[in-house]
Order: C-alpha cells, then structure tokens, then sequence
C-alpha cells in the first residue's frame, strides 16, 4: 500500500469533502463541494470522479471509504437520511464501486470517526473507547475489543439521541429530551433562551443577534456569569450521560470532538468531574477523557479513510 492512497469521503447535508490519504494520515490532496448542487448521487459520484481523474490520482486509489448520515456498513446504503436532498435507501457503495473499479466502504460519519480516532488520532492506544463528536448533533462510534459495534441492523451507537430529560427539548429526530438536544452545539445555542437563571438579563449574550456555541464559550472564557452557567450546564448533562454509558460497554476513554471539545482542558475536566461524580462505583476512577487530536485535520477525511486501511490492517 506504501504507493497508493485511500480516498476519504465526508457526506453531509451542506457539503461533501473528500481527499486522498497516505496509510500515515497525510492528506495529499483534498476538496469539498456544496452537496445540494448533486440533486442525484451519480452526479456528485461522476463530478469526483472527473476530479481526480483530472488530477492523476486515478491509478493511486487503493479502495474508497464514505462517512455519511444514516450509512450502513452492512448494506453500504444510505438510508432515509432526513439532512439529504437524496431520499430512500441509496446504494451508494455499490455505485462508487461501478464508477471507480474499487472496493468501498461506507458507514456512519460518526464511526468514521471513531475509525479516525483509532487510526490516525488520539485513540491509537485503546481498544476500548467510545468518540462523542458534539457538532450540529451529537454522534457516537463505539469500540470494544478493537472491533467497531455496528448492532445486528449497522445502526447501533446513536448516543445523541438517547433520551436524558423526560418530556424535555423537542429534537430533530422528533422524540423530547435527546442528548444531542442540550450538548450539541445547537444545543449550547438553544440553552441561551431556554436556561433560566438571574444572570440572563445582564448577559452578553443576550445582546447578541445570533449568538453561536463559540460566542458561549468565549464570554464564559471572559467572565460572563450567564455564559459560564451554561458551560458548566452543558458538561454536567453530557458527563451525567457519559456515566451511564459507561455501564455498557466499560471504555477506557471518551474521546470528545468538535467545536465545543476545542476549548480543550477546562470544558474537558469539568466533564470527567461531573461524570466521576455519577459513575457506577465500580466504574471510578477508571475511565479517561480525552480531547482529539485531529482538530486541525481534516477529520471526516481521514476516519473514512481510515476504515479502508483498518481493513487491510486486519487482514
């Protein structure tokens, strides 16, 4: 493999970025483009494939691995992903393979992630851990003993919509109280009106006229009390839940990723305290958290890309 690449490919509602990558994790070559301008599949298949065709990478490819919403590793179909214009179950895999004569892979971006992590990031010494990308949602790739868990149907590890609140926020998925819907980066915004606290009316944030997850962290960072509440609010949800996942599959580690897992060492140890402070006691003490290392990378890039060399690493 020293002289051929993978290339990685990001599906998502927005976008669709993909490059091509050494078995070492470097990216020789990389592009995205505005996913809604390919109003079919084929389309967006054919426009990458006349890309690097173009740029003589053609001949480099040794197989092709695809994060996308609702992937299935199993049937490498797209099922039903509610952020596509693509509706129904699309046999994605099946039709890159026909475009490019090389063997495809496709799964959840989340486990891409995972897979990423494993690979080429901060998870390169465990075989047991769990990744929270805590992005638009929340997901969620989950490893034991080495082995991605897919569930009997490919869809098990949706740790975002786990239910924590009774009849709590509305989410996406259309159920109330989902994980995603308070520690997502929607979900920091959503907090700015939905919090309550004495703090509110003299808030920065309220001043602001849309306010992001970044601006929360940020004035937090800077001392405002209403922002700081809502930091401290988002790493007691998510380290509450993290301490009831860990009865399933006991991991060494969460690894967090994203925007919110950026403000690295602080929003990180508040999430160990809280979740130390909810564990199972046979479980203290034992369970890391970890901040990813692919923050600068590109990250969606590498995990798809990384499923196509764990593959031929197990072999």
């Amino acid at each position: 493999m020293n002289n051929h690449y993978a290339l990685g490919i990001d599906i998502g509602g927005t976008s669709t970025e993909y490059g091509l990558v050494s078995q070492d994790g470097e990216i020789v070559y990389e592009r995205d483009v505005p996913t809604k301008d390919y109003p079919e599949p084929q389309q967006l298949i054919d426009a990458i494939h006349a890309d690097l065709l173009k740029e003589g990478y053609i001949d480099s490819i040794l197989g092709i691995g695809i994060g996308a919403p609702n992937g299935n590793y199993f049937t490498g179909h797209i099922e039903y992903a509610p952020n596509l214009l693509w509706k129904g179950i699309i046999p994605l895999a099946e039709m890159f393979e026909a475009k490019f004569h090389k063997p495809t892979i496709l799964t959840n971006d989340a486990n891409a992630a995972a897979m990423g992590e494993m690979i080429f990031g901060n998870a390169r010494d465990l075989k047991d851990f769990v990744s929270i990308t805590l992005g638009t949602g929340v997901g969620s790739g989950v490893v034991v003993n080495g082995e991605m868990v897919y569930g009997h149907d490919g869809f098990a590890g949706e740790y975002g919509h786990i239910r924590i609140i009774p009849n709590g926020r509305l989410c996406g998925c259309t159920r109330r109280g989902c994980l995603e819907t308070y520690c997502s980066s929607t979900g920091v915004v959503r907090s700015i009106s939905e919090l309550d606290s004495e703090n509110k009316a003299i808030s920065a944030l309220l001043q602001m006229e849309k306010p992001s997850a970044k601006d929360v962290f940020d004035w937090a960072d800077r001392g405002d009390l209403f922002a700081k509440e809502i930091v401290e609010f988002t790493a007691e949800t998510l380290g509450s839940a993290l301490a009831d996942y860990a009865c399933f599959s006991s991991p060494k580690a969460y690894v967090l990723f994203g925007g919110i897992a950026q403000h690295g060492g602080d929003f990180a140890s508040k999430v160990k305290h809280y979740m130390e402070e909810n564990l199972l006691i046979i479980f203290k003490n034992k369970i890391e958290i970890r901040v990813s290392y692919l923050h600068d990378k590109n990250a969606a890039v590498l995990g798809s890309a990384a499923q196509l060399f764990w593959n031929a690493i197990k072999k």
